[in-house]
């Protein structure tokens, strides 16, 4: 098992990866309602300000600003995961590990965090998250994508609807 160790700073704004088990699936966009649903009700339960997201077919990333004095993302994380995971059949191939502890296999265990350390920080993730599904070439332009804070956005005047198309911010983000 790694030595991971999570940065945990009450109030701090953080970037997430949350990924589907199965890369190949598009369970995320396919049960929309059902995630926005999982996602509203852990915000209830404990409240967090999305800053941005964005949901792919397998996978999810998001900017949460947590309350004064709060840390406890995973355990959001955990509350949509399970959430969302509760309607939903079990993967056809459930390793031993996640049967033993009664896992149904949709999401990986396990989440990318970063912890936002400055607004040029928190402005290159934003504009990661909104450009990340012309970077997996799913639309020519951000504003193609209905699953992304990038609409909310343009509706605030923060961005032009124009914003993020193929040529214009190609090779910015790597991978």
């Amino acid at each position: 098992m790694s030595n991971y160790r999570r940065h945990w700073l009450p109030g701090g704004t953080y970037f997430f990866t949350v990924t589907l088990a199965n890369r190949q699936s598009t369970l995320l966009v396919d049960a929309i309602s059902t995630l926005r649903q999982a996602y509203a009700d852990a915000g209830r339960r404990h409240p967090f300000e999305t800053v941005a997201i964005c949901v792919l077919p397998d996978h999810l990333h998001a900017i949460w600003t947590l309350p004064d004095g709060d840390s406890d993302y995973s355990q959001r994380w955990a509350l949509i995961k399970s959430g969302f995971s509760r309607t939903l059949p079990a993967a056809t191939t459930i390793s031993v590990s996640k049967s033993r502890k009664r896992e149904k296999g949709i999401w990986q265990r396990r989440f990318w965090e970063h912890c936002i350390r400055d607004d040029a920080d928190l402005e290159r993730h934003v504009d990661y998250i909104h450009h990340n599904p012309v970077k997996h070439g799913l639309v020519k332009q951000a504003m193609d994508w209905p699953y992304s804070s990038f609409h909310r956005d343009v509706q605030r005047g923060v961005l032009p609807l124009a914003w993020g198309g193929k040529d214009e911010r190609e090779g910015d983000f790597g991978e």
